[in-house]
């Protein structure tokens, strides 16, 4: 079983989570979501029109462009959080130009060498598949899709085409941080997409509090959790990785009492 698929247990959801590479002191940010119990790492790549994000992960982008990081340093930090973690699935997330810009080969044969299980590319469409998609399969790693609100079904097909890792559901129709949808049309979408695939299905976008996690928790296969993160390494500073362990290990909490209905 791949570090992925044994990162959704069928008794519980995982908590999934996200923060930007090169945003703070990135390695000792990751080994705190390890320690406070996340079961999936998604680290962001950062990028000068970031789309899809709202202001927390806006910002992220700008501190870490600002410091200089190059998409060799974010392989570095996931070659190193490799080595730290030989059993933590790592996710890295972002946009087409950086994962592009030197051929798709090169990207997944450099992502696969530094330890990254699955790659979330937020502005590739599944209709273009073949602009990434091949290439990451080619290096064992896991095409992760978007499924949205406005995702119906003569279009899930293909979101779900050679699609693996996991099954990443935006809750809201925009951007990241501002908003959650409310709960009923949560568990109304899940159903749906779980009808349709056997990936694990992972609810995101405004999700902050532990009693939202384990609400979602209850009926989804995974809780991404991202700007809520983002913002307390913004605000923290050097004192980031603690305070990013213990509200994680207050979702952890929350999500392992909450029972899969």
């Amino acid at each position: 079983m791949t570090r992925l698929g044994a990162a959704f247990p069928a008794n519980r959801a995982a908590l999934v989570t996200f923060v930007t590479a090169g945003d703070g002191d990135t390695a000792a940010i990751l080994d705190a979501l390890v320690a406070g119990g996340a079961d999936v790492i998604e680290l962001g790549m950062p990028f000068t029109d970031p789309m899809a994000d709202g202001p927390a992960i806006q910002a992220a982008n700008i501190r870490s462009l600002e410091a200089g990081t190059t998409t060799a340093d974010i392989l570095g930090i996931a070659k190193g959080f490799r080595a730290r973690h030989p059993g933590v699935p790592l996710v890295l997330m972002g946009y087409a130009n950086p994962m592009l810009r030197r051929g798709p080969d090169w990207f997944a044969a450099a992502a696969r060498d530094a330890g990254v299980d699955g790659v979330i590319c937020v502005d590739v469409p599944p209709e273009e598949d073949d602009a990434l998609g091949p290439a990451l399969r080619g290096a064992g790693i896991a095409p992760i899709r978007l499924a949205t609100p406005t995702t119906d079904a003569a279009r899930l097909p293909a979101v779900l085409a050679n699609a693996g890792g996991f099954l990443y559901y935006v809750s809201v129709a925009g951007i990241t941080g501002l908003q959650q949808a409310a709960q009923a049309s949560i568990e109304d979408a899940v159903a749906r997409l779980k009808a349709a695939t056997d990936l694990p299905v992972a609810v995101g976008f405004g999700v902050r509090t532990p009693d939202q996690a384990a609400a979602i928790a209850r009926v989804a296969d995974g809780v991404v959790v991202g700007s809520a993160i983002v913002e307390l390494v913004g605000a923290h500073g050097a004192d980031a990785p603690e305070k990013v362990r213990t509200y994680v290990a207050t979702l952890a909490a929350a999500i392992r009492a909450a029972r899969k209905d």
